[in-house]
């Protein structure tokens, strides 16, 4: 892949992430629960656009989080993060967010994230 298809490929990336930010923060006014996913790691924010401020995160790389997610899959570590996100959120005071997967397609470690997420109390 060139140069000139890879900057293609990540302007419409960008500009199908700012699409999905876009429309929720005009659906709604809850924080928005921002998922970043890279080929190993899985990272979540809890993200007050009114504030401009992160209340919350969690994520693969979290020292927190390393002796959980050592020696799993990384489906399973997305859901570990799921749960560890919830628990932060709800201590945090609030129990509705909105889901911004970005460019991500809602299917996978996403998708595994969002459910256990939900199991654990959170509401989308």
């Amino acid at each position: 892949m060139d140069h000139l298809q890879q900057k293609k490929k990540w302007k419409k990336r960008s500009r199908k992430a700012m699409g999905i930010r876009r429309r929720l923060r005009a659906a709604s006014d809850r924080p928005r629960l921002s998922v970043h996913r890279s080929a190993k790691n899985i990272t979540v924010q809890l993200i007050d656009d009114l504030g401009g401020s992160t209340l919350a995160s969690a994520g693969t790389l979290d020292k927190s989080m390393a002796n959980l997610v050592a020696g799993k899959s990384k489906t399973e570590a997305a859901q570990i993060v799921g749960v560890a996100i919830a628990e932060r959120v709800i201590a945090a005071g609030v129990t509705e967010v909105s889901f911004d997967r970005s460019w991500h397609r809602y299917h996978g470690r996403v998708k595994a994230l969002a459910d256990s997420a939900r199991e654990a109390g959170l509401k989308f």
